[in-house]
């Protein structure tokens, strides 16, 4: 069965960056496409950012373009999210997830158990 492990969330002060890892393992890696999520407290879990199975497109939340970028390296089975430009409202606990089409979120089966991030003034 597919694991994914998320790593690298921790407390930073806004305006700080952060990288957040997600190791995969149980089937192919490098043929499906990969996303992150983010839960707030008392909020609905949030779209973060996408990219398709061999890294050539990437689509992100209006909330966090221009600051975060998602990346992968097949090689290792791992996809990172770099968060730049930290903002209070990004603090939430974030989370990776694979599945087959990187637009449609119904396809996203497996996840990770997240990893928090806080942002502080």
């Amino acid at each position: 069965q597919v694991q994914l492990v998320e790593s690298g969330g921790t407390s930073v002060q806004a305006g700080g960056s952060l990288r957040l890892s997600c190791a995969a393992s149980g089937r192919t890696f490098s043929s499906y496409a990969m996303a992150w999520f983010r839960q707030a407290p008392g909020k609905e879990r949030e779209f973060v950012a996408t990219i398709r199975w061999n890294g050539d497109l990437t689509m992100y939340a209006n909330s966090v373009k221009g600051r975060f970028t998602i990346s992968r390296d097949n090689g290792k089975n791992t996809v990172y999210l770099q968060m730049n430009s930290l903002k209070l409202e990004d603090t939430a606990v974030y989370y990776c997830a694979e599945g087959r089409l990187w637009l449609a979120a119904d396809t996203y089966d497996y996840w990770g158990q997240g990893t928090q991030v806080t942002v502080s003034s």
